[in-house]
């Protein structure tokens, strides 16, 4: 009897082939929520994501995802309280950032939130998750996501030659971002437009970074671990390297007169338009729909800059490319906000991290309940191997 076997020991014959990139695979089912890409929207649980972006704070939508509904003031207070305690890092984790911050170099921050994620893991004593219960796994996602902005900052700043910034108890979790980030306290106005860009980018379905996220939860690894592998797949330019790479387009324009002629040489190329397009929205993406009018609050050149190409990009691929839409999407309008409040380019996408770590948390804590691993298949294209015969039982 002659069997012919896959690698991992399975008939063959039991693979399923799916589209490259599992696109459109369902791979399990979640409740932390949705993005219908055919009709531009996406939802935390059952609330629409934009709307919560715009009439929540950042510390009741972490409280949504992590405990499933949206808080009453007590509760909202109370949250936000014990957050602020976990902001403030181990002594030696602190002792340990100038070293990292100088070995990671022009890789920044989130090369170096890497190594330093690792280290408060191990400082704060995290295990396994598959050897923790429920309450235990939430205090270390909490822990870790509180840690987060902190690290970036105190990062960010030790690569400039500055000296980090404590965080402080009174400012809420943007506004303290931005403070650990500059030394000042931000303008109302700019710390709130941070938050909305902050709540808007918690979660997205099953992007890269939260289902790497999700395969380390599912081996019981701890959960630094899982959020280190998170932050490795953010860090890829076709994922979370897009907002500065937007601006950076519009930089190359320069100017409103040579929008047409930049745009077509690069359509015609065949290039990719940074900023534009999406692999799941089909329509206009919500986020960016709700940056712009954030952009447009602030106004002024670059704002004005921005929407002319967004409209001379939409119609130039109309006419070059009929029947396919192209949109903005996040990153175009984000790079935009960031700018307009003062963060620097190579912050960008840390700040993404900074506020994905709390939708990485969620997916961690929800993975983490279902024992079974998750191990795919691949078929073996190479050169010809010899075919097992297992003697007749």
């Amino acid at each position: 009897m002659s069997i012919n076997r896959a690698a991992n020991g399975r008939d063959a014959s039991a693979f399923v082939d799916v589209p490259r990139g599992l696109a459109g695979v369902v791979v399990t089912d979640t409740v932390l929520g949705d993005v219908r890409g055919a009709e531009g929207f996406y939802h935390y649980r059952q609330y629409s994501a934009v709307e919560l972006a715009r009439s929540r704070g950042f510390e009741d939508v972490w409280h949504l995802l992590m405990h499933g509904e949206l808080p009453d003031a007590a509760q909202s207070s109370a949250f936000a309280a014990r957050t602020v305690e976990l902001r403030r890092l181990p002594e030696e984790v602190r002792a340990a950032l100038p070293a990292i911050a100088a070995a990671s170099g022009r890789a920044g921050a989130l090369a170096g939130m890497r190594t330093a994620l690792s280290l408060f893991g191990a400082a704060r004593g995290f295990r396994p998750v598959y050897d923790l219960d429920g309450e235990q796994r939430g205090a270390d996602a909490l822990a870790a996501s509180a840690a987060v902005p902190t690290l970036l900052t105190a990062l960010y700043r030790l690569g400039q030659g500055l000296a980090p910034v404590e965080p402080r108890d009174d400012l809420s979790y943007a506004a303290n971002y931005l403070y650990m980030m500059t030394g000042s306290e931000p303008e109302p106005a700019r710390a709130r437009a941070v938050e909305q860009y902050l709540i808007s980018t918690i979660d997205h379905g099953f992007n890269a970074s939260t289902f790497t996220a999700r395969v380390i939860a599912s081996t019981g690894a701890d959960m630094t671990a899982c959020l280190g592998g998170a932050v490795g797949a953010l860090s890829g330019p076709l994922h979370g390297g897009a907002p500065s790479r937007a601006l950076d387009t519009l930089d190359a324009i320069g100017t409103p007169d040579r929008i047409d002629s930049w745009i077509r040489e690069r359509v015609l190329a065949g290039d990719r338009i940074m900023g534009f397009g999406h692999p799941v929205y089909r329509t206009e993406d919500p986020r960016s729909r709700m940056l712009r009018e954030i952009a447009q609050g602030f106004g002024g050149p670059l704002v004005d800059f921005a929407v002319e190409v967004e409209r001379q990009v939409e119609a130039i691929l109309a006419e070059l490319k009929p029947g396919r839409e192209l949109h903005t999407n996040v990153e175009f309008y984000a790079g935009v906000v960031m700018e307009l409040c003062g963060l620097p380019r190579e912050m960008f996408t840390p700040t993404f991290a900074a506020a994905r770590v709390v939708g990485w948390s969620a997916n961690i804590l929800e993975q983490a309940e279902d024992p079974k691993i998750i191990r795919p298949a691949a078929r073996y294209v190479g050169p010809g191997a010899p075919v097992m015969v297992l003697a007749a039982a």
